[in-house]
Protein backbone atom coordinates (compact mmCIF):
# COMPACT_ATOMS: atom_id res chain seq x y z
CA UNK A 1 0.00 0.00 0.00
CA UNK A 2 2.76 2.59 1.06
CA UNK A 3 4.29 1.64 -2.42
CA UNK A 4 0.99 2.59 -4.79
CA UNK A 5 1.08 5.55 -2.28
CA UNK A 6 4.61 6.32 -2.92
CA UNK A 7 4.07 5.60 -6.92
CA UNK A 8 0.89 7.62 -7.05
CA UNK A 9 2.94 10.50 -5.47
CA UNK A 10 5.68 10.74 -7.56
CA UNK A 11 3.20 10.14 -10.88
CA UNK A 12 1.20 13.37 -9.13
CA UNK A 13 4.46 15.77 -8.98
CA UNK A 14 5.76 15.09 -12.38
CA UNK A 15 2.46 15.81 -13.62
CA UNK A 16 2.27 19.05 -11.99
CA UNK A 17 6.13 19.62 -12.81
CA UNK A 18 4.98 18.47 -16.41
CA UNK A 19 2.77 21.23 -16.26
CA UNK A 20 4.76 23.64 -14.93
CA UNK A 21 7.96 22.80 -17.20
CA UNK A 22 4.86 23.49 -20.19
CA UNK A 23 4.49 26.59 -19.22
CA UNK A 24 7.89 27.80 -18.33
CA UNK A 25 8.95 26.75 -22.04
CA UNK A 26 6.30 29.18 -23.10
CA UNK A 27 7.06 31.82 -21.06
CA UNK A 28 10.35 31.92 -22.53
CA UNK A 29 9.28 31.80 -26.16
CA UNK A 30 8.94 35.60 -26.86
CA UNK A 31 10.75 37.78 -24.11
CA UNK A 32 14.36 37.58 -26.05
CA UNK A 33 12.04 38.79 -29.14
CA UNK A 34 9.54 41.72 -27.85
CA UNK A 35 12.06 43.19 -25.14
CA UNK A 36 14.64 44.25 -28.05
CA UNK A 37 12.56 46.00 -30.06
CA UNK A 38 11.90 48.73 -27.30
CA UNK A 39 15.67 48.92 -26.23
CA UNK A 40 16.91 49.15 -29.71
CA UNK A 41 17.54 52.92 -29.53
CA UNK A 42 19.91 52.40 -26.64
CA UNK A 43 21.74 49.58 -28.14
CA UNK A 44 22.49 51.76 -31.76
CA UNK A 45 23.50 54.38 -29.47
CA UNK A 46 25.74 52.01 -27.60
CA UNK A 47 27.03 49.86 -30.50
CA UNK A 48 27.46 52.11 -32.86
CA UNK A 49 24.60 50.20 -35.12
CA UNK A 50 23.41 51.38 -38.24
CA UNK A 51 19.66 51.65 -38.77
CA UNK A 52 19.98 48.37 -41.76
CA UNK A 53 22.00 47.10 -38.37
CA UNK A 54 19.71 47.12 -36.39
CA UNK A 55 16.27 45.72 -39.00
CA UNK A 56 18.58 43.50 -39.66
CA UNK A 57 19.17 42.24 -36.26
CA UNK A 58 15.32 42.41 -35.53
CA UNK A 59 14.20 40.37 -38.55
CA UNK A 60 17.44 37.69 -36.87
CA UNK A 61 15.67 35.52 -35.17
CA UNK A 62 12.36 35.08 -37.89
CA UNK A 63 14.92 33.88 -40.43
CA UNK A 64 16.42 31.53 -37.99
CA UNK A 65 13.11 30.72 -37.30
CA UNK A 66 12.28 29.57 -40.80
CA UNK A 67 15.18 27.83 -41.21
CA UNK A 68 15.96 25.36 -37.91
CA UNK A 69 11.78 25.10 -37.81
CA UNK A 70 12.38 21.77 -40.11
CA UNK A 71 14.88 20.41 -38.30
CA UNK A 72 13.96 20.59 -35.06
CA UNK A 73 11.63 17.37 -35.02
CA UNK A 74 14.70 15.63 -36.55
CA UNK A 75 16.99 16.16 -33.71
CA UNK A 76 14.05 15.50 -31.19
CA UNK A 77 14.04 11.70 -33.07
CA UNK A 78 17.45 11.10 -32.17
CA UNK A 79 17.65 12.84 -28.38
CA UNK A 80 13.57 12.66 -27.36
CA UNK A 81 11.56 15.49 -26.77
CA UNK A 82 13.21 16.53 -22.95
CA UNK A 83 15.98 16.21 -24.49
CA UNK A 84 16.08 18.77 -27.51
CA UNK A 85 13.88 21.26 -24.76
CA UNK A 86 16.61 21.24 -22.57
CA UNK A 87 18.82 22.03 -25.23
CA UNK A 88 17.06 25.18 -27.05
CA UNK A 89 16.59 26.51 -23.22
CA UNK A 90 20.53 25.96 -23.01
CA UNK A 91 20.98 27.87 -26.40
CA UNK A 92 18.77 30.54 -25.27
CA UNK A 93 20.13 31.57 -22.34
CA UNK A 94 23.57 31.18 -23.73
CA UNK A 95 22.31 33.60 -26.22
CA UNK A 96 20.68 36.50 -23.66
CA UNK A 97 24.26 36.53 -21.77
CA UNK A 98 26.22 36.56 -25.01
CA UNK A 99 23.98 39.63 -26.07
CA UNK A 100 24.41 41.69 -23.37
CA UNK A 101 27.86 42.08 -24.22
CA UNK A 102 28.19 45.50 -25.88
CA UNK A 103 29.99 44.12 -29.17
CA UNK A 104 28.63 43.98 -32.59
CA UNK A 105 29.60 40.57 -32.90
CA UNK A 106 28.07 39.15 -29.64
CA UNK A 107 24.78 41.00 -29.99
CA UNK A 108 24.47 39.13 -33.33
CA UNK A 109 25.61 35.42 -31.91
CA UNK A 110 23.67 35.82 -29.08
CA UNK A 111 20.70 36.66 -31.15
CA UNK A 112 21.35 33.65 -33.12
CA UNK A 113 21.33 31.28 -30.44
CA UNK A 114 18.43 33.11 -28.65
CA UNK A 115 16.69 32.10 -32.00
CA UNK A 116 17.60 28.16 -32.13
CA UNK A 117 16.59 28.32 -28.55
CA UNK A 118 13.05 29.11 -28.99
CA UNK A 119 12.77 27.36 -32.57
CA UNK A 120 13.07 24.65 -30.86
CA UNK A 121 10.48 25.61 -28.17
CA UNK A 122 8.17 26.58 -30.98
CA UNK A 123 8.27 23.65 -32.45
CA UNK A 124 8.28 20.71 -30.34
CA UNK A 125 5.42 22.40 -27.31
CA UNK A 126 2.72 21.59 -29.33
CA UNK A 127 3.97 18.03 -29.71
CA UNK A 128 4.78 17.56 -25.96
CA UNK A 129 1.24 18.47 -25.33
CA UNK A 130 -0.10 15.83 -27.94
CA UNK A 131 2.01 13.64 -26.18
CA UNK A 132 2.15 14.22 -22.46
CA UNK A 133 -1.96 15.26 -22.86
CA UNK A 134 -3.69 13.91 -25.31
CA UNK A 135 -7.03 14.24 -23.82
CA UNK A 136 -6.79 17.84 -22.52
CA UNK A 137 -4.39 19.13 -25.73
CA UNK A 138 -7.05 22.20 -25.81
CA UNK A 139 -6.69 23.23 -22.45
CA UNK A 140 -3.46 22.96 -22.51
CA UNK A 141 -2.80 24.77 -25.58
CA UNK A 142 -4.81 27.32 -24.62
CA UNK A 143 -2.34 27.41 -21.17
CA UNK A 144 0.50 28.28 -22.78
CA UNK A 145 -0.37 30.14 -25.71
CA UNK A 146 -1.93 32.60 -23.06
CA UNK A 147 1.22 32.85 -21.36
CA UNK A 148 3.06 33.53 -23.97
CA UNK A 149 0.93 36.29 -24.83
CA UNK A 150 1.11 37.49 -21.45
CA UNK A 151 4.72 37.02 -21.24
CA UNK A 152 5.20 38.91 -24.28
CA UNK A 153 3.08 41.98 -23.70
CA UNK A 154 4.90 42.45 -20.39
CA UNK A 155 8.28 42.18 -21.93
CA UNK A 156 8.07 45.02 -24.47
CA UNK A 157 6.54 47.06 -21.52
CA UNK A 158 8.59 46.69 -19.15
CA UNK A 159 12.43 46.29 -21.20
CA UNK A 160 12.77 50.68 -21.03
CA UNK A 161 11.13 51.00 -17.19
CA UNK A 162 13.61 48.51 -16.03
CA UNK A 163 16.32 49.98 -18.58
CA UNK A 164 15.83 53.71 -17.50
CA UNK A 165 14.03 53.36 -14.75
CA UNK A 166 15.65 51.17 -12.54
CA UNK A 167 18.98 52.04 -14.07
CA UNK A 168 19.82 48.88 -15.42
CA UNK A 169 20.96 49.80 -19.16
CA UNK A 170 19.80 47.85 -22.24
CA UNK A 171 22.14 44.67 -20.96
CA UNK A 172 20.87 44.07 -17.37
CA UNK A 173 16.96 44.38 -19.12
CA UNK A 174 18.40 41.77 -21.11
CA UNK A 175 20.36 39.96 -18.44
CA UNK A 176 17.03 39.89 -16.65
CA UNK A 177 15.20 37.50 -19.13
CA UNK A 178 17.60 34.63 -18.90
CA UNK A 179 16.17 34.04 -15.06
CA UNK A 180 13.06 32.51 -16.08
CA UNK A 181 14.90 30.09 -18.62
CA UNK A 182 17.06 29.08 -15.56
CA UNK A 183 14.38 27.92 -13.56
CA UNK A 184 12.89 26.34 -16.75
CA UNK A 185 16.21 24.26 -16.91
CA UNK A 186 15.95 23.50 -13.68
CA UNK A 187 12.61 22.50 -14.07
CA UNK A 188 13.51 20.51 -17.35
CA UNK A 189 16.61 18.68 -15.71
CA UNK A 190 14.39 17.14 -13.03
CA UNK A 191 11.56 15.69 -15.74
CA UNK A 192 14.46 14.27 -18.22
CA UNK A 193 15.19 11.12 -15.36
CA UNK A 194 11.18 10.84 -16.25
CA UNK A 195 12.47 10.45 -19.90
CA UNK A 196 13.18 7.05 -21.77
CA UNK A 197 16.15 6.89 -23.47
CA UNK A 198 14.20 6.47 -27.19
CA UNK A 199 10.93 8.02 -27.82
CA UNK A 200 8.78 5.57 -29.46
CA UNK A 201 6.31 8.57 -31.69
CA UNK A 202 9.70 9.68 -32.86
CA UNK A 203 11.50 5.93 -33.33
CA UNK A 204 9.56 5.48 -36.57
CA UNK A 205 10.65 6.15 -40.36
CA UNK A 206 12.06 9.41 -41.12
CA UNK A 207 9.67 9.04 -44.61
CA UNK A 208 6.51 10.76 -42.62
CA UNK A 209 9.01 13.90 -42.60
CA UNK A 210 8.79 13.94 -46.37
CA UNK A 211 5.56 12.75 -46.49
CA UNK A 212 4.04 15.33 -44.11
CA UNK A 213 5.18 18.18 -47.24
CA UNK A 214 3.54 16.29 -49.76
CA UNK A 215 -0.07 16.53 -47.73
CA UNK A 216 -2.55 19.15 -48.85
CA UNK A 217 -4.46 19.59 -45.39
CA UNK A 218 -0.59 20.06 -44.11
CA UNK A 219 -0.22 22.83 -46.46
CA UNK A 220 -3.28 24.57 -45.61
CA UNK A 221 -2.36 24.38 -42.00
CA UNK A 222 0.95 25.95 -42.85
CA UNK A 223 -0.10 28.97 -45.17
CA UNK A 224 -3.08 29.75 -42.58
CA UNK A 225 -0.29 29.74 -40.03
CA UNK A 226 1.83 31.44 -42.16
CA UNK A 227 -0.72 34.34 -43.20
CA UNK A 228 -1.48 34.72 -39.63
CA UNK A 229 2.41 35.38 -38.83
CA UNK A 230 2.44 37.82 -41.52
CA UNK A 231 -0.41 39.62 -40.24
CA UNK A 232 0.82 39.75 -36.49
CA UNK A 233 4.27 40.74 -37.08
CA UNK A 234 3.32 43.81 -39.69
CA UNK A 235 1.09 44.62 -36.74
CA UNK A 236 3.54 44.77 -34.48
CA UNK A 237 5.86 46.68 -36.77
CA UNK A 238 3.40 49.14 -38.09
CA UNK A 239 0.57 49.43 -36.58
CA UNK A 240 1.84 52.69 -34.07
CA UNK A 241 2.78 54.54 -37.92
CA UNK A 242 -0.67 53.62 -38.66
CA UNK A 243 -2.08 54.87 -35.95
CA UNK A 244 0.00 57.76 -35.92
CA UNK A 245 -1.19 58.96 -39.01
CA UNK A 246 -5.04 59.14 -37.99
CA UNK A 247 -3.38 62.20 -35.95
CA UNK A 248 -2.69 59.50 -32.46
CA UNK A 249 0.58 60.77 -30.91
CA UNK A 250 3.32 58.37 -31.38
CA UNK A 251 3.52 57.54 -27.50
CA UNK A 252 -0.41 56.68 -27.30
CA UNK A 253 0.01 54.68 -30.22
CA UNK A 254 2.92 52.57 -28.55
CA UNK A 255 0.10 52.03 -25.82
CA UNK A 256 -2.89 51.56 -28.01
CA UNK A 257 -0.57 48.38 -29.41
CA UNK A 258 0.09 46.97 -26.21
CA UNK A 259 -3.76 47.11 -26.00
CA UNK A 260 -4.24 45.20 -28.92
CA UNK A 261 -1.97 42.46 -27.76
CA UNK A 262 -3.78 42.37 -24.14
CA UNK A 263 -7.19 42.33 -25.82
CA UNK A 264 -6.70 39.40 -27.45
CA UNK A 265 -5.85 37.27 -24.33
CA UNK A 266 -9.31 36.22 -23.42
CA UNK A 267 -9.18 34.98 -27.34
CA UNK A 268 -5.89 33.12 -26.84
CA UNK A 269 -7.29 31.33 -23.88
CA UNK A 270 -11.07 29.85 -25.02
CA UNK A 271 -10.29 29.44 -29.11
CA UNK A 272 -8.37 26.09 -28.51
CA UNK A 273 -10.89 25.16 -25.84
CA UNK A 274 -13.32 25.65 -28.38
CA UNK A 275 -11.52 24.36 -30.72
CA UNK A 276 -11.04 21.13 -28.99
CA UNK A 277 -14.76 20.61 -28.19
CA UNK A 278 -16.04 20.80 -31.90
CA UNK A 279 -15.16 18.59 -34.62
CA UNK A 280 -14.95 21.44 -36.95
CA UNK A 281 -13.42 24.37 -36.55
CA UNK A 282 -14.26 26.29 -39.91
CA UNK A 283 -16.78 28.27 -38.06
CA UNK A 284 -14.42 30.04 -35.38
CA UNK A 285 -11.81 30.42 -38.19
CA UNK A 286 -14.37 32.23 -40.18
CA UNK A 287 -15.12 34.42 -37.20
CA UNK A 288 -11.96 35.24 -36.21
CA UNK A 289 -10.66 36.15 -39.67
CA UNK A 290 -13.88 38.49 -40.16
CA UNK A 291 -12.70 40.24 -36.98
CA UNK A 292 -9.27 40.63 -39.02
CA UNK A 293 -11.35 42.14 -42.21
CA UNK A 294 -13.71 44.43 -40.23
CA UNK A 295 -10.64 45.58 -38.01
CA UNK A 296 -8.21 46.61 -41.00
CA UNK A 297 -11.07 47.61 -42.73
CA UNK A 298 -12.10 50.02 -40.14
CA UNK A 299 -8.02 51.47 -39.77
CA UNK A 300 -8.52 52.15 -43.93
CA UNK A 301 -11.71 53.76 -43.54
CA UNK A 302 -12.23 55.29 -40.12
CA UNK A 303 -10.94 58.63 -38.85
CA UNK A 304 -12.88 59.10 -35.50
CA UNK A 305 -11.18 57.71 -33.03
CA UNK A 306 -14.23 55.52 -31.29
CA UNK A 307 -13.89 53.71 -34.91
CA UNK A 308 -10.24 52.94 -34.54
CA UNK A 309 -10.04 52.03 -30.91
CA UNK A 310 -12.90 49.50 -32.33
CA UNK A 311 -10.95 48.61 -35.25
CA UNK A 312 -8.03 47.62 -33.06
CA UNK A 313 -10.21 45.78 -30.49
CA UNK A 314 -11.44 43.41 -33.46
CA UNK A 315 -7.40 43.23 -34.73
CA UNK A 316 -6.98 42.06 -30.75
CA UNK A 317 -9.14 39.39 -30.96
CA UNK A 318 -8.27 38.02 -34.20
CA UNK A 319 -4.77 37.87 -33.80
CA UNK A 320 -5.05 36.57 -29.97
CA UNK A 321 -7.56 33.74 -31.65
CA UNK A 322 -6.12 32.81 -34.95
CA UNK A 323 -2.51 32.11 -33.44
CA UNK A 324 -3.36 29.55 -31.09
CA UNK A 325 -5.97 28.10 -33.40
CA UNK A 326 -3.28 27.15 -35.54
CA UNK A 327 -1.61 25.90 -32.73
CA UNK A 328 -4.88 23.85 -31.86
CA UNK A 329 -4.24 22.34 -35.88
CA UNK A 330 -0.99 20.88 -35.00
CA UNK A 331 -2.64 18.20 -32.42
CA UNK A 332 -6.47 17.76 -33.79
CA UNK A 333 -5.61 17.60 -37.75
CA UNK A 334 -2.75 14.80 -36.40
CA UNK A 335 -2.69 10.97 -34.84
CA UNK A 336 0.55 11.18 -32.78
CA UNK A 337 3.24 13.48 -31.22
CA UNK A 338 5.85 12.40 -33.51
CA UNK A 339 3.28 13.77 -36.79
CA UNK A 340 2.62 16.82 -34.62
CA UNK A 341 6.09 17.73 -34.87
CA UNK A 342 6.85 17.28 -38.10
CA UNK A 343 3.41 19.61 -38.82
CA UNK A 344 4.50 22.11 -36.44
CA UNK A 345 8.04 22.31 -37.64
CA UNK A 346 6.92 22.66 -41.41
CA UNK A 347 4.01 25.18 -40.25
CA UNK A 348 6.39 27.38 -38.71
CA UNK A 349 9.01 27.48 -41.34
CA UNK A 350 6.61 28.61 -44.32
CA UNK A 351 4.76 30.96 -41.53
CA UNK A 352 8.62 32.69 -40.19
CA UNK A 353 9.50 33.10 -44.03
CA UNK A 354 6.18 35.33 -44.33
CA UNK A 355 6.98 36.65 -40.84
CA UNK A 356 9.99 37.60 -42.03
CA UNK A 357 8.75 39.34 -45.26
CA UNK A 358 5.71 41.03 -44.24
CA UNK A 359 6.94 44.44 -42.49
CA UNK A 360 9.56 44.90 -45.53
CA UNK A 361 6.99 44.51 -47.61
CA UNK A 362 4.58 46.40 -45.84
CA UNK A 363 7.02 49.24 -45.60
CA UNK A 364 8.00 49.06 -49.27
CA UNK A 365 4.38 49.42 -49.87
CA UNK A 366 4.07 52.54 -47.93
CA UNK A 367 7.67 54.32 -49.24
CA UNK A 368 5.96 53.61 -53.00
CA UNK A 369 2.91 55.49 -52.52
CA UNK A 370 3.82 57.84 -49.59
CA UNK A 371 0.50 56.58 -47.90
CA UNK A 372 -1.27 53.95 -45.78
CA UNK A 373 -3.82 52.64 -47.93
CA UNK A 374 -2.44 50.09 -50.09
CA UNK A 375 -0.69 48.24 -47.38
CA UNK A 376 -4.15 48.33 -45.47
CA UNK A 377 -5.78 46.87 -48.41
CA UNK A 378 -2.98 43.99 -48.57
CA UNK A 379 -3.70 43.12 -45.32
CA UNK A 380 -7.39 43.42 -46.16
CA UNK A 381 -6.89 41.45 -48.50
CA UNK A 382 -4.35 38.76 -46.08
CA UNK A 383 -7.20 38.23 -44.20
CA UNK A 384 -9.69 37.18 -46.61
CA UNK A 385 -6.45 34.58 -47.53
CA UNK A 386 -6.52 33.57 -43.82
CA UNK A 387 -10.12 33.11 -44.04
CA UNK A 388 -10.07 30.99 -47.17
CA UNK A 389 -7.47 28.35 -45.50
CA UNK A 390 -9.20 29.04 -42.54
CA UNK A 391 -12.09 27.03 -43.88
CA UNK A 392 -9.93 24.08 -45.26
CA UNK A 393 -8.12 23.64 -42.13
CA UNK A 394 -10.70 23.68 -39.89
CA UNK A 395 -12.68 21.01 -41.66
CA UNK A 396 -12.72 17.40 -40.03
CA UNK A 397 -9.82 15.43 -40.92
CA UNK A 398 -6.59 13.63 -40.02
CA UNK A 399 -3.21 14.63 -41.62
CA UNK A 400 -2.76 10.54 -43.50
Amino acid sequence: MELLNSNAQTKSTYTYMLIAGIVLIAFNLRPAITSLGPLVGMIQKDVGLAHWSAGLLMSLPLVVFAVMSPLVPKIARRLTNERTLLLGLTSLFVGIIIRSIPVTFFLFAGTLLAGLGIAIGNVLLPAVVKDKFPERFGLMTSVYSTSMGLIASLASGISVPMAEGLNFGWKGAQIVWAIPVIVAIAVWVYLLKFSSTKDTNYNKAVAGSSRMWRSPLAWQIAMFMGFQSFLFYVTVSWLPEILHSHGISLGTAGWLLSFTQLVGLPASFFIPVLAARSQSQVGIASLLSLSSILGYSGLLFGDSYPILIISIILIGIALGGIFPLSLSFMGLRTHNARQAAELSGMAQSSGYILAAVGPLFIGYLFDQFSSWTIPLITLIVISFIILMFGMLAGRNRYIE
